[in-house]
């Protein structure tokens, strides 16, 4: 299959990620699951029907397992983790070489919507639960949902959010045009995760 042409829409290492991300993304993964304190590599590439032939390389080139293979009408999208950062490097590096591509290639993230919602009312709570994978959201409860572009990188900004405040995810989804988190908690802590999942969108955006 010819390489040429590609579009690296995403290309993301996600390090030590934390046990709700990890239980979350256990809920919709295909095939390995990923745990805590393990290292991840999201790619996304278009067309999309190229990351069959990527994900051959990389999991040849190093021992890393894979969570799921996505092919949409427009991206392709693979996820493989490992609990040695250097085997994802080493499997990205892999991916990209068989590409023909370089990791600035990447298409830079940006956050799209960003809402919050405080005291969320206990009928629209029930809504969002009847779609979630991860955690309950409660009625009373700060709600704060957050599109990113390209989808893959919501990713990073949930683990984010996680680490670095006491919020509970509600859902994230890094596949499609637009990646889309949903958290929730006390007014404080949102906030404080609704930071820290900007503030490392805004450093992937400079790289």
């Amino acid at each position: 299959m010819s390489m040429e042409n590609l579009e690296l829409r995403v290309y993301v290492l996600i390090d030590n990620i934390q046990p709700q991300y990890a239980a979350l993304t256990g809920t919709v993964a295909q095939g390995d699951i990923p745990v805590p304190g393990m290292t991840q590599l999201y790619l996304e590439v278009a067309p999309g029907s190229s990351v069959v032939s990527l994900l051959d390389g990389g999991l040849w080139a190093a021992d890393v397992r894979p969570g799921f293979q996505v092919l949409e009408r427009e991206f392709g999208q693979v996820e493989v983790h490992s609990e040695q950062v250097d085997a994802v490097r080493a499997a990205g590096q892999a991916m990209l070489e068989r590409a023909g591509l370089q990791e600035s290639d990447r298409l830079r993230p940006r956050v799209v919507t960003d809402y919050t919602v405080n005291q969320v009312t206990p009928h629209q709570a029930q809504l969002i639960n009847r779609n979630r994978h991860g955690s309950l959201l409660l009625a009373g409860e700060t709600l704060l949902v957050m599109e990113v572009e390209p989808a893959g990188y919501v990713a990073l900004a949930a683990n984010a959010a996680e680490r670095d405040s006491r919020v509970t995810l509600v859902n994230f989804d890094p596949v499609g045009r637009y990646g889309r988190l949903v958290m929730a908690g006390e007014h404080s802590e949102v906030g404080a995760g609704r930071e820290a999942a900007m503030r490392v969108i805004e450093e992937n955006a400079q790289k």
